[in-house]
């Protein structure tokens, strides 16, 4: 279970303090996905660079199955928002960079495991290509395959599909929820789009502004359902998140 206690970040500078996030509390249960929305700017990607360690100086707790959180205990695939792929390297060295840097031994069973995944994102025709002669979709699976290979205890996602036109974005997340309901990886991601954060989002955390609090916890009633768009509770429910939000503004 990923628990955060009292999470706060500030930044300080020769003139003054800002707080940046927090104070943050909330528990996610072992394969959980959840969605975290707000206003620009409340601290959302902060969170993120907390719990995979890249920001190491903040305040209160972030501990998974009992442990501090840290890159060295614990497997943590980020997909950022510009993918993350290193140029120099092709698709297939992309995508296994993790299991290298982490010294993992690639088995027959973890070769069946990458060959499985690659070709449910319809990538394996793609393993000697370099990300510039790749497209932004093709981009985007590299990324959640590279993801989805290191068999993550946590996964943590910012925008991931943000740079896509809207038909190769929504194509893009009906990928990683199919792979992501076989493997079911405890999953945060952050977005801007509420049509998003409901498509994807088991749990819908709404942030307040800067400094960035939770302001509600949705439980997703439309999580994994069929045909979800065409739904009409969906509107109900995106009406409802963009009411809230609004509200957080002023808090």
């Amino acid at each position: 279970m990923l628990e955060i206690n009292n999470l706060t970040v500030s930044y300080t500078s020769k003139k003054n303090t800002v707080n940046a996030l927090g104070p943050i509390s909330m528990g996610i249960e072992p394969g959980d996905i959840i969605a975290i929305i707000g206003p620009s700017g409340c601290g959302k990607s902060t969170l993120l660079h907390v719990l995979s360690g890249i920001i190491k100086g903040y305040g209160g707790q972030a501990t998974l199955n009992g442990a501090r959180l840290d890159p060295r205990l614990h497997d943590i695939g980020f997909i950022p928002q510009n993918f993350g792929l290193l140029p120099w390297r092709n698709v297939e060295k992309n995508c296994l960079l993790s299991l290298r840097i982490k010294h993992k031994l690639i088995d027959s069973e973890q070769r069946e495991r990458i060959d499985y995944i690659m070709n449910k994102l319809d990538i394996n025709s793609l393993r000697g290509r370099y990300p510039d002669e790749l497209s932004g979709g093709q981009k985007q699976r590299a990324a959640i395959a590279r993801a989805f290979i290191m068999n993550p205890d946590l996964l943590l996602m910012d925008e991931p599909f943000s740079a896509l036109d809207a038909l190769t974005r929504e194509e893009a997340q009906e990928l990683f929820i199919d792979v992501w309901n076989q493997y079911k990886p405890t999953t945060v991601f952050v977005t801007h789009s509420i049509e998003e954060a409901i498509y994807m989002g088991k749990k819908i955390v709404i942030f307040s502004h800067c400094p960035g609090t939770i302001v509600e916890t949705i439980e997703n009633p439309l999580f994994n359902t069929e045909d979800l768009r065409q739904n009409e509770e969906f509107l109900r429910l995106s009406s409802h998140i963009r009411t809230i939000i609004k509200k957080g503004w002023k808090i």
